[in-house]
């Protein structure tokens, strides 16, 4: 797949002169216009086909962010915020050129408060990196959302991530506590606090968590973290259909059990993963389950699981109890991604991500293994199925326009089930640039407002323009 060049948005003599002379006397060398370097932030791992920028910048302050947004609004250049570029929405494509800003310098830890649970970062900083160093310092604190890329949390915030652990700890809405934001002109503000609970005025937080980088650049995160749990377990089990899986994932959740994870893979995923990771599960539809608590909280949970896991037909669990097992089997979910793609080499990612009411997991999973199946394409299915959200990831032959065509008429059935369901077409991913037509679908009128807000806070569209909310 090609890189193509940027489309001319503004003009090319700004930015080839006065605009990269400003940015050049703010950053020095870490501003380039290196092809390579803006090839690599061209695009993320979806489907979308990359657009170059016309130069990438790396600041590392949030002074330096600001006069970067500064030029860019003097001279109506874009700006496309980025970080470790693991969405699958498109919503780092430079699909208008203008100014990369990589965040990926600004990976300082601020400061952590042990008592009270929580961290401020700069939006650089990855899930990892903040985990690691709360454990190297005996914190005995973690942040738990887990989006399984290594993803910076500026990024997650950006996308309103979640992933395997939001059944219990919730998403990156109920986890961001405050943002230090630079709006489109320039301005820092900093949205929220430390406290746990605000009644003052908008909320400004929720506002620019899920907003893409389409209202302002998010530099800081404040965060709050949980305790390390005292107990963790996990185990794998098998079902004879995907039905019995999905029936016993709504039964576990309605008898209020707090399971920290509760994954679906079916069973084309679950051959795609046993072949990628050298695994030797059973090939059937599967869930996989984490436990934490006390000891005896653990072995509570499990044990009800189970029973309930039997009135459906699902085998003894396989239990994965110490840590590198564990550990072992999640990077195998968190690389079900690439493990699909690797049932057809050379194949590239168009993923869906819609999200319903748990009640009505079932009945939407079902019509949608029931689409792939009449359509004849290889499409893996798993999800977050504790919360009510999958994913069908379609490995797709780049040189096929018509395969790529009928992933796009599936993904766009999958979210009208998912809206006649009460639920959204995207529980996670974002919009970006692949979601655009089902917003107005899920929102109808309520698009409006949106398109008020993003004109109010970026008149002249310089905020990652032509995502979420094209002007």
């Amino acid at each position: 797949m090609s890189i193509h060049a940027a489309a001319q948005y503004h003009q090319d003599t700004a930015m080839n002169t006065e605009v990269f002379s400003k940015l050049q006397s703010l950053l020095g060398d870490r501003l380039t216009t290196a092809k390579d370097v803006r090839e690599d932030h061209a695009k993320d791992v979806s489907h979308h086909l990359p657009r170059l920028p016309h130069a990438v910048a790396f600041p590392h302050t949030n002074t330096e962010v600001s006069q970067i947004v500064k030029v860019c609004a003097r001279y109506s250049v874009p700006i496309v915020p980025f970080g470790t570029g693991t969405g699958v929405e498109g919503a780092v494509v430079a699909i208008h050129g203008g100014i990369c800003v990589d965040l990926t310098q600004m990976s300082q830890i601020l400061q952590v408060n042990q008592h009270d649970m929580d961290a401020t970062v700069q939006a650089g900083v990855t899930r990892n990196q903040l985990n690691s160093h709360l454990s190297e310092t005996g914190t005995g604190l973690y942040f738990p959302v887990d989006p399984g890329a290594d993803a910076s949390l500026g990024g997650m915030a950006a996308t309103r991530a979640s992933g395997n652990a939001a059944v219990r700890y919730g998403t990156m809405r109920e986890n961001v506590l405050g943002l230090t934001v630079i709006t489109a002109d320039g301005n820092i503000i900093h949205t929220g606090g430390r406290a746990r609970k605000s009644s003052a005025g908008y909320d400004l937080t929720r506002l620019f968590v899920g907003s893409e980088g389409t209202l302002g650049v998010i530099t800081e995160v404040t965060l709050k973290l949980e305790k390390t749990p005292e107990a963790v377990s996990a185990a794998v089990c098998a079902f004879s259909d995907i039905a019995a899986a999905a029936n016993t994932a709504i039964q576990v959740i309605g008898s209020g059990i707090p399971v920290a994870r509760l994954e679906l893979l079916d069973e084309i995923q679950m051959r795609a993963v046993n072949n990628y990771s050298g695994l030797d599960y059973k090939v059937a539809p599967t869930l996989l389950f984490e436990f934490h608590g006390s000891e005896s909280a653990v072995t509570e949970q499990a044990q009800t699981v189970g029973t309930i896991v039997r009135e459906h037909g699902g085998e003894d669990f396989q239990w994965a109890a110490g840590e590198e097992d564990r550990n072992r089997l999640w990077q195998a979910r968190y690389d079900s991604y690439y493990a699909s793609l690797a049932l057809r080499p050379g194949s590239v990612g168009y993923v869906t991500d819609v999200c319903v009411p748990i009640s009505r997991l079932a009945d939407c999973i079902l019509k949608t293994k029931q689409e792939i199946q009449a359509s004849g394409l290889i499409a893996p299915l798993l999800g977050h199925v504790g919360d009510g959200n999958f994913h069908v990831v379609f490995p797709l032959d780049p040189d096929r326009p018509d395969e790529l065509q009928e992933a796009q008429r599936l993904s766009q059935l999958f979210v009208e089930y998912a809206l006649e369901m009460d639920g959204t077409c995207t529980g996670e991913h974002g919009i970006g640039l692949g979601k655009i037509d089902a917003l107005r679908q899920e929102h109808g009128p309520g698009v409006d407002v949106m398109y008020a807000i993003k004109k109010s806070l970026d008149p002249q569209n310089i905020m990652n323009p032509g995502k979420v909310i094209p002007l």
